[in-house]
């Protein structure tokens, strides 16, 4: 008696187990190859249980019978995983079936291809990188050495670009040899550098309001708070104190994240005293090109850099890119490439990042504008997720 009840206690936990994983279809609509393009799953898009854990799932690739890299997301902070992250590779108008099951990955990285950080060594940045691109932005003790006319600080709530060539982490390894005096990132060894000035522009994407013609804009930030790093995405929040438009009180912060594989940071601004943002890309000394595709909703800046070019860039989901403006000053460090994106329930979308000619693929301005011409595709007909019941 007591055998066949743990033979019925084994079989229904088998049964649960089972139960457990799930079959999910995935979908891709255009005529063209899909990856490094993130999928979330959610509890509840896979029909589990409230209680059940993300964390002790994986994902498999059916017909390869290979597991993929995953990543879970505690967005709220309140310790428990939100979402479930994978990069399926899917070929053209076809689909493909994955398996969502309890287990771990054998092959699972160990590598933070993701990564962001406050830096308090190198007074108070936030940088954050990927395989592809790095950035960094300042926070408010370099904002109030400037007030104070203390040397060594940054004034500026643009977004600054760190030209790396590799596709390791360098975040860490270039602070490290600047404040423990063996090296200089503003000086290739191999590895890139940073050399993209900033200043008062908008660098790649920062945001302004433009009142009767003239663009207000807010100081560095003055708190963060990282969300996760990992081998598919880094994520985290800036806020900013509240700022003047003229006589517009304008609210805002940022939840920037950046995954695998793509040259742009994805920019969700949570924003209110406006209906319209400017996400800038700035134009330097007015010597590149410029390139823009409302159908399309991306707008492009292509210009040499000392001994190389590069292109920059900002793509916003369909319809949110209103119009642009190719805003020229005499003023130092004022001339930006507008996109003028609305604001929706507080909130506006866009991407911006670069591709440098030393660090990737694009060797003219034609292949970067190719690029973000795809990249709106994608963002515009994203995969389709079907769970099988």
């Amino acid at each position: 008696m007591k055998k066949h009840l743990f033979i019925i206690t084994v079989l229904t936990a088998n049964f649960v187990a089972f139960s457990q994983n799930k079959i999910i279809t995935i979908t891709n609509n255009l005529k063209v190859d899909r990856e490094f393009e993130t999928v979330e799953l959610t509890k509840k898009s896979l029909g589990l249980n409230a209680d059940s854990k993300l964390e002790n799932y994986a994902v498999k690739d059916i017909k390869n019978n290979t597991f993929l890299e995953t990543q879970t997301v505690d967005n709220d902070g309140n310790g428990t995983a939100d979402v479930l992250l994978f990069q399926p590779k899917v070929k053209a108008s076809s689909k493909q079936d994955f398996e969502v099951l309890i287990g771990t990955n054998p092959n699972a990285s160990k590598v933070v291809s993701c990564y962001s950080r406050f830096v308090p060594e190198r007074t108070d940045d936030y940088a954050w990188e990927n395989n592809k691109v790095a950035f960094r932005t300042y926070g408010p003790v370099a904002q109030k050495m400037v007030e104070d006319k203390i040397p060594g600080g940054t004034l500026t709530s643009g977004i600054d670009a760190w030209l790396k060539r590799v596709d390791y982490p360098i975040i860490n390894k270039w602070y490290e040899k600047a404040t423990n005096g063996t090296g200089t990132y503003h000086k290739d060894t191999g590895e890139g550098l940073d050399n993209f000035h900033v200043g008062d522009s908008r660098g790649v994407g920062g945001i302004a309001v433009n009142v009767d013609g003239k663009y207000y804009f807010s100081k560095n930030f003055i708190s963060w708070r990282t969300i996760t790093t990992g081998p598919i995405r880094t994520s985290f929040i800036l806020t900013y104190a509240d700022w003047d438009a003229k006589g517009n009180k304008i609210t805002e912060s940022k939840l920037i994240s950046l995954d695998y594989g793509s040259q742009l940071s994805r920019f969700e601004i949570n924003i209110t005293g406006t209906k319209q943002i400017a996400a800038g890309l700035t134009l330097h000394d007015k010597k590149g090109t410029t390139g823009t595709n409302l159908k399309e909703g991306w707008l492009s800046y292509w210009e040499p850099i000392d001994d190389s070019e590069i292109g920059i860039g900002l793509v916003a989901p369909k319809k949110t890119l209103l119009s642009f403006d190719n805003h020229v000053t005499d003023e130092k460090d004022l001339s930006n490439l507008y996109g003028n994106i609305s604001v929706k329930n507080n909130k506006a979308i866009y991407y911006v990042g670069f591709g440098w000619k030393k660090g990737s693929p694009f060797q003219t301005k034609q292949e970067w504008e190719k690029y973000l011409s795809s990249f709106a595709e994608k963002i515009n007909n994203p995969l389709v997720v079907k769970v099988k019941k």
